[in-house]
């Protein structure tokens, strides 16, 4: 089935139940730009970029937190600080998750959370910060309040992705090259797991219930759903017949769909939460990585790397209603709550 009957045939089983009346003020949509090292500010009633603040280094991951007047930003240099062994491994000062107030457009905080962070998850609390130290095998916790770092975990290798339960019971991390997911128990701030997935998991995303994790693999072209009780695999659904390469995935706030960003077919597939079929392949801009929903759920957005630029698809019907130009390499979106 090609692209387009897809679209048409799911555009009212995307659309049921999703689209609750919209805020008043509608959300910004925040987009990190690795190349151009800065974020573009969206707004996302008019898709209009109305601000873009630099940051001073390499923007990957980026999260709005429990606040919705920050948001924050993994910074990094150009290489990894690597010495001899692992307790010679340097930090370069650039390494950082930066915290920017919304209102004034600038930097008010840096928070050290060890060396060349790629992706960081913020406890629902907005108390804490876990981030992955891509060079380093490492996750490190970091307290939001005081800037203390409160927490260093051994995970899998070349870890990347940081997702934290909406029960803010479970981090999970995922690692390249290990083709692991390393699970941090929040309450005791220990590794208590180490799941083996598909090949290369990119990214973590929880059910709102806490329920489920559903983990991209980029090479595997797969997408892992994980029972977060038993930590079984309950399923790895083939993604564009292996080809997608998928790396963000984001689960609708009702959670009924899920959406993957496939970076390699620049389109975003659709899954059912619960049967976890296919619904829709939505063509977007080249290299999709970076994926979040509006809190009402009536939009995805995509940061796509190679077409510099961002896409926004109404799930009502299945169909990208904006495209908006970005900085040069969109990484990755949130949007605030």
């Amino acid at each position: 089935m090609r692209e387009s009957s897809y679209i048409v045939a799911a555009a009212m089983l995307l659309g049921g139940g999703a689209h609750a009346a919209r805020a008043q003020s509608a959300p910004l949509v925040f987009v990190s730009n690795e190349l151009s090292k800065n974020v573009t500010f969206i707004d996302s009633r008019t898709n209009r970029v109305v601000a873009t603040v630099p940051v001073g280094g390499r923007a990957r991951g980026i999260q709005v937190g429990r606040d919705p007047s920050r948001v924050y930003v993994a910074v990094s240099g150009e290489t990894p600080h690597i010495g001899v062994n692992t307790a010679m491994k340097t930090t370069s000062s650039i390494d950082a998750v930066v915290a920017i107030d919304v209102a004034s457009r600038k930097i008010v905080r840096r928070y050290r959370v060890g060396s060349d962070p790629e992706q960081f998850g913020i406890t629902p609390d907005g108390t804490r910060i876990y981030a992955s130290n891509e060079d380093g095998g490492t996750a490190t916790a970091v307290d939001v309040r005081t800037g203390r770092q409160i927490g260093t975990f051994v995970v899998g290798i070349e870890p990347e992705g940081v997702s934290v339960s909406p029960d803010q019971r479970w981090i999970y991390v995922t690692s390249e090259t290990s083709n692991s997911v390393s699970v941090i128990d929040a309450h005791t701030n220990k590794v208590v797991d180490n799941l083996l997935v598909d090949l290369r998991p990119r990214a973590a995303a929880f059910s709102p219930d806490s329920k489920r994790a559903f983990i991209t693999a980029e090479v595997g072209g797969s997408l892992t759903v994980v029972d977060t009780k038993t930590r079984q695999i309950i399923k790895t659904i083939p993604i564009e017949r292996g080809e997608g390469k998928p790396v963000g995935v984001v689960v609708s706030p009702d959670g009924r769909r899920v959406y993957v960003a496939n970076g390699h077919t620049n389109n975003v597939s659709v899954f059912d939460a619960r049967t976890y079929k296919l619904l829709a392949t939505i063509p977007v801009g080249k290299r999709p990585w970076g994926i979040a929903i509006t809190p009402d759920g009536r939009y995805v957005y995509t940061a796509n790397g190679l077409s510099n630029d961002i896409s926004a698809i109404d799930t009502a019907t299945g169909r990208v209603v904006a495209t908006i130009k970005g900085g040069q390499r969109p990484w990755g979106v949130a949007i605030a709550r």
